[in-house]
């Protein structure tokens, strides 16, 4: 287990003008206070190999803030973000998957076809397309595979399932939760859907808010009193 503390904080930055100081009055803010103005964005929390992490909350609370610290906090060598994952062109599904290590080209291809097929990407012709050409919630589901395989501690997704169909992204929560616990994965992701959280039954939820502390639950966990605190 490893404790983690992060935090964020950002500061007004703009140039008080005439309309800004016209809004400050409507609101009864004296413009002074802009440049005094700091937003920080901080929680605490421990997390186990094989946990899946879920920050939540409502658009502008800092999921994404919080979510990129906690990427800064673990070795760059250990992670992969989504994000980054790139979508060739001149290579069709399969042949951009790969299990890795030493395997058989059977193997290789076998394992490789059940990691697009854990993100639900088993059509005959989605194998054989090429990633470019794909849809962008088939896009979505290929970096995920591409992440699964290559084999990282931890897993970084923003905005995760968020272009997903329900029925879609509750099967991908479910086959995710399943991957982390059998391959000890750990998942960091981020997203403002709640129907999901019974499919992915994340270990730890940061529950972040627009005003006041982002809150930190464990699941299952005798060694936690439950929830924790953090500002904001």
């Amino acid at each position: 287990m490893t404790t983690y503390s992060i935090s964020k904080s950002f500061e007004w930055q703009g140039t008080i003008t005439g309309k800004v100081v016209s809004v400050c009055r409507m609101f009864g803010l004296a413009a002074d206070r802009l440049t005094e103005q700091r937003f920080t964005h901080k929680c605490r929390l421990e997390i186990d190999a094989g946990d899946i992490v879920y920050l939540t909350g409502p658009s502008g609370a800092g999921k994404t803030v919080l979510l990129a610290e906690l990427e800064k906090a673990v070795p760059a060598a250990d992670s992969v973000n989504l994000a980054e994952i790139p979508l060739p062109d001149d290579r069709t599904l399969i042949d951009c998957i790969s299990a890795g290590g030493r395997h058989t080209a059977e193997a290789d291809l076998l394992m490789s076809l059940r990691f697009l097929s854990t993100v639900g990407l088993n059509d005959c012709f989605c194998i054989l397309n090429q990633p470019g050409n794909l849809s962008a919630g088939q896009q979505y589901r290929f970096r995920l595979a591409m992440a699964l395989a290559a084999g990282k501690k931890f897993v970084f997704a923003d905005e995760f399932c968020s272009g997903l169909d329900d029925v879609t992204a509750a099967v991908i929560s479910y086959r995710l939760h399943r991957f982390a616990k059998s391959n000890g994965t750990t998942f960091i992701l981020a997203s403002s859907r709640h129907d999901i959280l019974s499919d992915l039954a994340p270990d730890v939820m940061i529950v972040t808010q627009l005003s006041g502390p982002a809150e930190v639950i464990y699941r299952h966990k005798a060694s936690h009193s439950g929830k924790h605190t953090g500002s904001k």
